[in-house]
């Protein structure tokens, strides 16, 4: 930790064509190692960093909290626009859209303003975030809190001067959390510029290992092709690792070595590829964001063909 926040956060390795990726042949989308190794670099080092891996995105983690300075993040924002980079930011971890409490429900939608302050100034736009605990409460009931709370963060954001950034509600992996599938979706019916993060390893661990197949893919992008209807379920975001998981869910992110640990992403990367979908591709791997990245990227690109 360093006053400026977790650093080396998320950084993108692209295969094309989606937000935060240099412009290669063809359609596609772009494939992100989450938490890169920067080796002791500083966070102003950041696109000097990424550049030099080949990649051209990184997301920006603020899970304990918004410590990236404005002014610093401007500098970064240059430095990355001329290495041809862009950012993304991850909200504190601390949102708690559905809470019994007021104060936290309110607490959320500021963390989501300062998080959209540190994007803007950073030259992002996605802001992605956790919807937080059911608690004490029906499953159901929460998620009617988490849409109020979604609301006013909405509206919050536009009368802040942020309606160009996108809120991306992230599915979750342990059963007691806010955040399967349908929930998500939910939420991004709020409005129309709210997008799904959608974290395929989580779904994985919160269903006890649900996705096995290109068909148990084909029918979560299915799911959210009937549901949103419009660009938002071509150009989602995308978080995705191996995860172990027990009966409460996701217990531990792994490596793609760890081959006893699912999803497996080659069916993915068919699918999204053969439907020519250009989502952003978060790789969250324990170590091997950026390797694990390049695999994807080259699953994708067997594919197209």
């Amino acid at each position: 930790m360093t006053g400026e926040g977790r650093r080396c956060e998320r950084v993108a390795y692209p295969v094309r064509h989606c937000r935060h990726q240099r412009q290669l042949r063809g359609e596609g989308l772009q494939v992100q190692p989450r938490h890169p190794r920067l080796h002791g670099k500083s966070s102003a080092q950041v696109p000097e960093y990424t550049a030099a891996m080949g990649l051209d995105a990184f997301e920006y983690q603020c899970g304990h909290g918004v410590r990236l300075g404005v002014d610093k993040a401007w500098k970064m924002a240059a430095d990355a626009a001329e290495r041809g980079i862009q950012f993304s930011v991850h909200a504190p971890y601390y949102i708690s859209m559905s809470s019994l409490e007021e104060e936290k429900r309110l607490g959320s939608v500021r963390y989501l303003l300062q998080s959209a302050e540190v994007c803007r100034a950073l030259g992002g736009r996605r802001i992605i975030f956790h919807s937080g605990s059911c608690g004490k409460q029906s499953r159901e009931a929460a998620l009617e809190k988490a849409l109020d709370t979604m609301r006013r963060a909405v509206e919050a954001l536009d009368e802040a001067g942020y309606g160009d950034m996108t809120l991306c509600p992230e599915t979750m992996g342990k059963i007691g959390q806010l955040g399967t599938l349908d929930e998500v979706l939910a939420l991004c019916g709020v409005d129309k510029r709210i997008t799904p993060c959608i974290d395929f390893g989580h779904l994985n661990a919160r269903t006890l290992g649900g996705i096995q197949s290109r068909a148990d893919y084909a029918a979560i992008l299915d799911r959210m092709g009937e549901v949103l209807g419009d660009e938002r379920a071509r150009r989602f975001h995308v978080h995705f690792s191996r995860i172990e998981f027990s009966a409460g869910g996701e217990k531990r992110h792994w490596t793609f070595a760890e081959t006893q640990f699912g999803p497996e992403p080659q069916p993915l990367m068919e699918l999204l590829a053969e439907r020519r979908l250009e989502p952003v591709i978060i790789c969250e791997s324990a170590g091997t964001q950026a390797e694990d990245a390049q695999a994807m990227q080259r699953m994708y690109e067997a594919a197209r063909g």
